[in-house]
């Protein structure tokens, strides 16, 4: 295997800042910051949405009932087979 050529493996600080939780996990990510967690010191990385806030994860997703296409087309068409001659 040749030397020098994979990026640097390491634990990374994940910091969600819509709740204010961090998630440690293995990253190639570099970054200039760090921060204290647990008394270990790691990469920071800052992130808006995680397992955490978002709402498909949460349960607090709200999910419209929205009817097909052949649905849509017999709500928009399907009174013209009344008016059809006898």
């Amino acid at each position: 295997m040749k030397e020098n050529i994979h990026p640097k493996y390491q634990q990374v600080a994940f910091h969600d800042t819509s709740v204010d939780k961090y998630f440690i996990v293995g990253s190639t990510l570099t970054t200039g910051k760090t921060v204290e967690v647990d008394g270990v010191i790691y990469p920071y990385y800052s992130i808006e949405v995680s397992s955490e806030s978002h709402p498909y994860y949460t349960g607090k997703q709200s999910i419209n009932n929205q009817d097909g296409r052949v649905a849509k087309f017999n709500n928009r068409f399907g009174k013209l087979k009344t008016n059809e001659k006898k």
